[in-house]
């Protein structure tokens, strides 16, 4: 049986973009494999009644990505980008065991968490992402090309980081790639305000990327290892080995500097107050202004921490499987074996202090004073333990439902703008000059959309794309 195989690569010198896309004709079947260059991608078959047809719609296939950018290239030649995981001997706590009410094993260590009303997010280094309601319950899922780095919220916009170089929005039925982070960069955190996304990396540097996922600037510090970046309205907050530095959100300019003994290794943000756990077992509390606060001591180094609202409380988590509760005077309340690993992660909501750890665990502990109390003297609740589901996840894919109804929604089209495709409103109310956030990977220029919302982002002067899209016909 013939055989022809195109093989299109786009890789831009100054941009983000490092992806394949590869088609294949055999007699009436094409098959589409597709990926990040260095991995073995995707794939996707279907078969057509001639191979007229099959030839005709591979054809159409490798013509929109030739206008997308792509071109033909030799596979192999371009290698993968470096992807840097944690690692963490785990030691066993000598403390008495946490509350945890439930456990959730995810398959693989994990370092993604978000807990809102509703759900709680787990993503794990094998890429896959569970959605559970706060019972344990696996309500959907999903699965990204490599593993899964953070889990952050933007208003009503969830975003998954992935070790492929890619930030997916997940707020519809399928993971869309809203952002591509230049290939020569190792990714170790990501922070996203208002549509305006922050990357710090191995080098020590931190990168603000608009909301058409374009480099605003670049800034490097005087250390590396960049675990730490937190976003708000005015500024991204950057820990490294040296300490945390607080940056302008608009061009880079450094505010304030502040050291820390030890290693950033994880960072944590209220209203008024950002929080570096470091190397050197301690949890330090800068006010947004830089202003040195309180310093919340333990007794190994921290890989995770989080607070309450407003600080009322501070919890962290060692590379001994323990975690602590501290007031927000400094003084140790209580400290805790979890029982499943340390914590990568974590956030406390409702009386519950969430968890995801180095055995792949999403724990819910019962962070309540009696609860404490009575963890503290042996007597812990019995664990429920729920097992990942085996049913098929959604896969990030540049496939669209289409529709010929545009009743529902709000319809928006691409266009070219230089050497750019953007996408902007074309229906009524909205300002037609404003661009719109939407996934790179399905633009087509000419195309119209239809989307669930577009929202006006906070700062004014574009929108963002929310919701189940599908391509009007």
């Amino acid at each position: 049986m013939s055989e022809e195989k195109t093989y299109l690569e786009l890789s831009e010198a100054e941009g983000s973009s490092h992806k394949f896309y590869e088609v294949t004709i055999k007699e009436t079947e094409v098959t589409i494999r597709y990926g990040r260059i260095g991995d073995k991608g995707q794939t996707k078959t279907a078969t057509f009644a001639t191979p007229e047809k099959a030839l005709a719609d591979a054809t159409k296939k490798i013509n929109e990505k030739l206008r997308k950018g792509y071109e033909r290239a030799v596979m192999g030649v371009r290698q993968k980008r470096a992807v840097t995981r944690r690692q963490i001997v785990s030691n066993r706590s000598t403390a008495n065991q946490a509350p945890v009410l439930w456990k959730f094993a995810s398959g693989a260590p994990a370092f993604g968490i978000f807990i809102d009303r509703q759900h709680c997010w787990v993503g794990n280094q094998e890429g896959r992402i569970f959605v559970l309601d706060r019972d344990g319950k696996v309500q959907n899922q999903f699965r990204l090309p490599e593993g899964v780095k953070c889990i952050v919220a933007d208003d009503v916009w969830l975003y998954a980081g992935c070790d492929d170089g890619k930030v997916y929005d997940l707020t519809g039925k399928v993971p869309r790639v809203a952002y591509e982070i230049a290939p020569d960069v190792d990714i170790y955190w990501l922070d996203i305000k208002d549509g305006i996304l922050g990357v710090s990396d191995s080098q020590g540097q931190v990168t603000a990327i608009s909301h058409e996922d374009e480099s605003q600037w670049t800034r490097k510090s005087d250390g590396t290892a960049g675990w730490m970046v937190r976003c708000d309205e005015i500024g991204i907050y950057h820990g490294h080995t040296q300490g945390v530095v607080m940056y302008d959100w608009e061009d880079g300019r450094q505010i304030w500097k502040q050291p820390t003994n030890g290693a950033v290794l994880f960072g944590w943000q209220e209203e008024s107050v950002v929080y570096a756990g470091t190397s050197n077992s301690e949890v330090r509390a800068f006010t947004k202004k830089g202003e040195v606060g309180t310093v919340y001591r333990c007794d190994a180094p921290v890989y995770s921490c989080a607070a309450a609202e407003d600080g009322k409380y501070v919890f962290a988590g060692d590379n001994y499987s323990s975690v602590y509760c501290f007031n927000q005077q400094g003084d140790r309340l209580w400290k805790l074996g979890t029982g499943c690993g340390s914590a990568f992660s974590m956030q406390f909501a409702g009386d519950r202090l969430y968890i995801v750890t180095t055995d792949g665990s999403l724990a819910c502990i019962d962070a309540s004073e009696a609860a404490i109390a009575a963890a503290q003297t042996g007597t812990v609740p019995e664990v429920v333990n729920i097992k990942a589901p085996k049913q098929e996840a959604a896969l990030p894919s540049p496939t669209l439902e289409t529709t010929s109804n545009a009743g529902q929604g709000v319809i928006v089209e691409c266009f070219r703008e230089g050497s750019h495709l953007r996408v902007r409103v074309v229906s009524p109310g909205y300002n037609p000059n404003w661009r719109v956030q939407f996934p790179k990977d399905i633009r087509t220029e000419g195309d119209r959309y239809l989307v669930d919302e577009v929202r006006e982002s906070v700062r004014g002067g574009f929108y963002r794309a929310y919701g189940d899209i599908k391509r009007l016909v």
